[in-house]
């Protein structure tokens, strides 16, 4: 039987993850906790994204194409994306950029 994998460790503090989102143009950072299960129908935000899962499991989907993200996992939206998600037996935390103004 093979073990899997380690979650990767997170490195950046979250003052360090707001400093350089702040100065990459996003003009908002905030810590995102979700509950265990907790599903998430398909929806849009008027903002972009870019975010840092660091606690937790979490499964996101756009355009039909599932991705599982762990502690140390990335990913961005753009703006009015659709997209679902799902949250693991833990629920998870992440630590979200957006960007409010029109791209």
């Amino acid at each position: 039987m093979t073990t899997p994998p380690a979650n990767p460790p997170v490195h950046a503090s979250f003052e360090q993850f707001q400093a350089r989102s702040l100065a990459d143009g996003f003009d908002e950072v905030l810590v995102r906790e979700w509950a265990p299960g907790q599903v998430v129908p398909e929806h849009r935000h008027d903002f972009g994204v870019s975010a840092i899962v660091v606690q937790g499991e979490m499964w996101l989907t756009c355009a039909g194409q599932e991705r599982h993200l762990v502690p140390g996992d990335s990913f961005a939206l753009y703006r009015n994306e659709p997209h679902s998600e799902r949250y693991g037996v833990q629920g998870a935390t992440y630590w979200v950029a957006r960007r409010n103004a029109a791209d």
